[in-house]
């Protein structure tokens, strides 16, 4: 009789932060609260001790390394997997995943851990990028995701294909959530140029697709209508593209607006940044997979505004479908922001795109594909 706990091994490049990395958390908890073990393997990050205290071991391999020497842990992972018994290999990024594949598929087929892959983005379509479609199992992020699948990789078997959407906890983002005075009051006294005015948010992580250029644009055209608004650019800087960074901000320089748009950089506490936002937008310039930073703010009850294409147009379209705005479009897009600015409406409370439901699925996943 086979042991009813599950011994699962997950593997991407990081855990510094992100939605892939957040994910990859909440399964992990929830499969120690649930009895069984969890093993991470990431090159480790800031998140990497709340991953250990709730009760996951993690193991730093520098698996999402675009080096040759990468191929060194191939070996060394088909030891891991056998030597810690693992029943479920989940790959959540494409070099991982062609490490994770390349040690599987060397090892018994009788013997072997099953193999899942989740396609958490609308990657760029090309034999590197297919090894994302062959997990057992293939979990998409989002219907967008799925029809990538199938669009792009015909040969994906499409009875491998299970759509479970990433999910938010109710618990850490209430509707009708308010910040404490006390944080209140250090915000304020952070950021003084907020007080009064209406603040529309753009959060993520300041690289290209993420439509800062948009939002910049967006942020003049208000200004010039004399309207009493403040823009803030939510996200940290990455490494690799620090030039891109001090662009934005040479721009907001050169066209005057360093008055109306304010660069937090990454924060910790963005429950509280959406919840002090009168407005959250969501301008990425390539369809997404999902869209967590346009969900998160809908569960608390925030109006959210995002270009209608890809997994932020299927949540918009599920929650809040006043909030779609034709995309790449910002003309459309400023009379749809004036318009919230005359009369904010209401984000109704919702239970779709729930947490618990993500990982009840994701589990019942690994427990039916081990039971074969």
């Amino acid at each position: 009789m086979s042991d009813p706990k599950l011994t699962v091994l997950q593997l991407l490049p990081s855990l510094e932060s992100g939605g892939v990395e957040r994910g990859t958390l909440e399964v992990a908890n929830e499969l120690v609260r649930r009895g069984h073990r969890s093993l991470v393997i990431s090159s480790g990050g800031r998140m990497v001790e709340a991953l250990e205290r709730a009760g996951s071991t993690h193991i730093t391999w520098d698996i999402g390394a675009k080096s040759p020497l990468a191929l060194r842990f191939v070996p060394r992972l088909r030891r891991l997997l056998t030597d810690q018994h693992i029943d479920i290999v989940h790959a959540r990024s494409r070099l991982p995943a062609w490490i994770a594949w390349l040690a599987w598929r060397g090892m018994d087929p009788a013997t072997r851990p099953h193999f899942v892959t989740t396609v958490h983005g609308l990657y760029s379509v090309n034999r590197y990028s297919a090894v994302m479609t062959r997990g057992e199992r293939i979990i998409a992020v989002s219907n967008t995701a799925r029809d990538y699948v199938l669009t792009n990789y015909p040969q994906a078997d499409v009875s491998r294909i299970v759509v479970i959407p990433r999910g938010v906890d109710p618990q850490e983002f209430p509707y009708g959530y308010r910040p404490s005075a006390e944080w209140l009051s250090a915000w304020y006294a952070q950021y003084p140029q907020l007080k009064g005015k209406f603040v529309i948010t753009l959060p993520g992580r300041l690289t290209r697709l993420k439509g800062h250029e948009d939002f910049i644009t967006l942020m003049g055209k208000l200004k010039a209508g004399g309207l009493t608004v403040h823009g803030l650019i939510v996200g940290g800087e990455d490494p690799k593209r620090k030039a891109y960074a001090r662009a934005l901000r040479d721009r907001v320089t050169a066209e005057g607006l360093q008055d109306t748009i304010t660069f937090t950089g990454q924060r910790d506490d963005i429950r509280d940044v959406y919840s002090a936002s009168n407005l959250i937008l969501s301008l990425s310039a390539k369809p997404e997979s999902f869209g967590r930073t346009v969900l998160e703010p809908l569960c608390l009850g925030v109006p959210t505004i995002g270009y209608d294409h890809g997994g932020v147009g299927e949540i918009l379209a599920a929650l809040f479908p006043q909030g779609r705005a034709p995309r790449d479009d910002v003309e459309a897009l400023h009379t749809k922001v004036v318009t919230f600015l005359r009369e904010l409406p209401a984000v109704p409370n919702q239970s779709l795109f729930g947490l618990h439901d993500m990982l009840d699925k994701t589990l019942r996943l690994y427990e039916s594909i081990r039971a074969q």
